[in-house]
């Protein structure tokens, strides 16, 4: 008779959620790549448009008005990249925390797995044990007589 986990499912179970975990993690991390990418193009942006600016003043009241409004876009787009980063920043944070928990309670499962698996094995080399003590000991009483 072959050793059987009785919580094996349970087992899978947590299993299964270790692995969505380790996928929704990913996703979390891809987009907050993603973001920062994004923030770092917007800021290159502004940069570029704040050193053009410097370099060659406006000419007249409407390329001042324009260059104005342009910075201005790009610096809400900006503070927009940087909420967005916080917040796939938290998302991809709390994924983290998930999968951590997750993993914890597949690993005591497992263990719980494997302490019953030994103490299994343990109880059946002591009937293996104990039917080959009594053949002996018939054995052995047979021959006596």
């Amino acid at each position: 008779m072959a050793f059987r986990f009785r919580m094996q499912k349970i087992l899978d179970y947590r299993e299964q959620l270790e692995e969505e975990a380790k996928v929704r993690l990913a996703d979390a991390e891809q987009r907050h790549e993603a973001a920062r990418r994004h923030h770092e193009g917007v800021l290159a942006k502004l940069t570029q448009a704040r050193e053009e600016a410097q370099r060659e003043p406006a000419k007249n009241a409407a390329e001042f008005w324009i260059s104005e409004h342009y910075m201005k876009g790009l610096q809400k787009d900006l503070d927009n990249a940087v909420l967005q980063l916080q917040m796939t920043k938290e998302i991809r944070e709390e994924a983290r925390r998930i999968l951590a928990e997750r993993a914890v309670d597949k690993k005591m499962l497992a263990r719980l797995r494997e302490r019953q698996k030994k103490a299994w094995t343990h109880d059946e080399m002591l009937k293996e044990q104990h039917f080959n003590d009594e053949i002996a000991t018939i054995r052995y009483k047979a021959s006596a007589f």
